[in-house]
């Protein structure tokens, strides 16, 4: 009998149909492979967030390993390698002008309130009082602290009658940086200090209000904010002008939630994600910018009158802003590219910590320059000789790791990382040619976690208006920061100074010229006189 006689009828359409079926289970089945492979990254990406360790600076356990890892590029000697004789010594803390020499307690007697409360000996007094004397006094130390901080000023003010004329005269009060408001500007200074460097939001300032027995609205506190920004903002304007005017500058994008949704199918209360834009400019200044969107038109009125070079991440916003406008240098961030090396260590362990070992070589050097303090002459003189090694054999590696067959076979989260940075090569190689580019983003960075820590603190503004203010504010106490200026000091003194400052001189109300100019004498508030 045939197989065609054996075969009832209908077999073979059945058959063509368990073919069809299992060549879509094997499709379906590849797609969740490649699913579980994808969640799988990501899970072992946020397991390296919370417990992994981060830092661009790797350590190698001998000189020799380096040259197995880099035949072509001599990296540093490890410091870890060195061995330092050290002469035996007690560890002592490093005390602060004026400390007295206490257990535990270290504080400037200058600065800090101290309430003397001098105790009297019991022998000191009675029948047999003339049988002592005082030869000395010893001093102990506590740290107390008062159930409120907050301070009401009571301005008693005469009012005269003129005799002959009958009339009468109120002696006016004091001049207040907001007409007609109730608050000093001690406390205004000391709710944005609690608010945007403390991160203590204001219905938890007005608990501590309520708390010392002050009565006053939330929404009171809300416009005192707002008021207190808008007085602020020409200085902040000029700090952007100051940084626009840097050679070298950085700049970033952080998300924030700023503004409720007006959609229809929006859920009651959903806010609006916004995006701050931070510039770190090369005189050590920060402006905060707030954009409703992410988009590059931002960067473009951002930076219009901008010319020199930018250093940013991998964004595709920066590349169409470089691409449109003359005269600005693109150099990019070698943190962010190692990043992408970082993620592929659970799919290409090899390649990736290879990888990985190159950009540490090359933190390496930047290392040992930093610690030899080296000027711009001999900072450049220094990559172009170690640096620049590193880097050419970086990029020879991964041209050559780019084409192997396995890689290229497969969405490799290795392959990602490698075309990213052979794409941003020209970028990645600005920091060789100039001294004063750092070879990444990360000064910035540290400087917009007030962004991140706020938003977990009071986690959102209620309008845009609202948003652009809170960068205003971060703008000069971030700054302030940078420049080693007391922000309490700083304000107390612009908000009173601004007002009788000439507007064609406002950037010298900017912390880094305030404070070669007013930090000596600063205006200060009657709670402090």
């Amino acid at each position: 009998m045939t197989s065609a006689q054996s075969s009832p009828p209908g077999n073979s359409d059945e058959l063509a149909l368990l073919r069809q079926a299992l060549s879509a289970l094997e499709a379906q089945n590849q797609a969740l492979q490649q699913q579980n492979q994808s969640l799988q990254r990501q899970l072992a990406w946020f397991q390296r967030q919370l417990f992994g360790r981060k830092s661009e600076q790797r350590v190698f356990d001998s000189v020799a390993e380096q040259g197995t890892l880099f035949p072509s590029a001599p990296a540093p000697a490890s410091p870890a390698s060195e061995t330092v004789d050290i002469e035996a010594h007690q560890r002592r803390k490093n005390p602060l002008p004026g400390t007295p020499g206490d257990s535990g307690l270290r504080f400037d007697e200058s600065k800090v309130p101290v309430k003397t409360i001098e105790l009297s000996a019991p022998e000191l007094t009675g029948e047999q009082a003339d049988e002592y004397q005082i030869i000395r006094y010893d001093t102990t130390y506590r740290l107390a602290q008062r159930p409120g901080s907050y301070v009401v000023l009571k301005y008693v003010r005469p009012v005269l009658k003129h005799t002959p004329s009958q009339s009468v005269k109120t002696l006016p009060a004091p001049a207040n940086v907001l007409d007609k408001s109730l608050a000093d500007v001690s406390f205004i200074v000391g709710l944005l200090i609690d608010k945007f460097v403390y991160h203590l939001p204001l219905y938890r300032q007005h608990q501590r209000l309520q708390a010392a027995h002050i009565e006053l609205s939330r929404a009171t506190l809300t416009h005192l904010v707002h008021r207190a920004a808008a007085l602020l903002e020409p200085i902040a304007q000029a700090l952007l002008r100051s940084i626009l005017q840097s050679h070298v500058l950085a700049m970033d994008e952080t998300p924030t939630r700023a503004g409720r949704k007006k959609q229809p199918h929006a859920k009651r209360g959903q806010m609006r994600t916004g995006y701050y834009w931070p510039l770190y400019g090369d005189r050590d200044e920060v402006y905060f910018s707030f954009s409703s969107t992410r988009d590059s038109q931002h960067v473009m009125r951002l930076l219009a009158d901008f010319k020199g070079t930018l250093l940013t991440d991998g964004y595709s916003a920066y590349e169409s802003y470089i691409a449109q406008v003359q005269g600005v240098i693109s150099a990019q961030c070698w943190s962010h590219s190692r990043r992408y090396f970082e993620r592929a260590l659970e799919d290409e362990p090899v390649l990736a910590n290879e990888a990985l070992d190159w950009i540490g070589a090359l933190y390496a050097h930047e290392r040992q320059i930093k610690q030899q303090g080296l000027s711009d002459a001999a900072k450049l003189a220094y990559r172009g000789e170690h640096s620049k090694a590193v880097v050419d054999a970086f990029f020879v590696w991964c041209r050559a790791s780019a084409q192997r067959p396995d890689l290229r076979a497969t969405d490799s989260p290795l392959l990602t990382a490698l075309n990213y940075v052979i794409n941003r090569e020209a970028g990645l190689r600005v920091f060789l040619e100039d001294p004063a580019v750092a070879p990444d983003t990360n000064h910035l960075e540290r400087t917009l976690r007030v962004i991140p820590l706020g938003r977990k603190n009071w986690l959102f503004s209620w309008s845009e208006l609202g948003a652009r203010q809170v960068g205003i504010i971060q703008s000069l106490l971030c700054s302030c920061k940078l420049q080693g200026v007391d922000p309490y000091i700083y304000l107390v003194d612009v908000m009173q100074r601004i007002s009788q400052h000439p507007n064609s001189r406002i950037e010298e109300l900017t912390p880094r010229i305030w404070k070669e100019r007013f930090a000596d004498q600063p205006m200060r508030s009657d709670v402090d006189s």
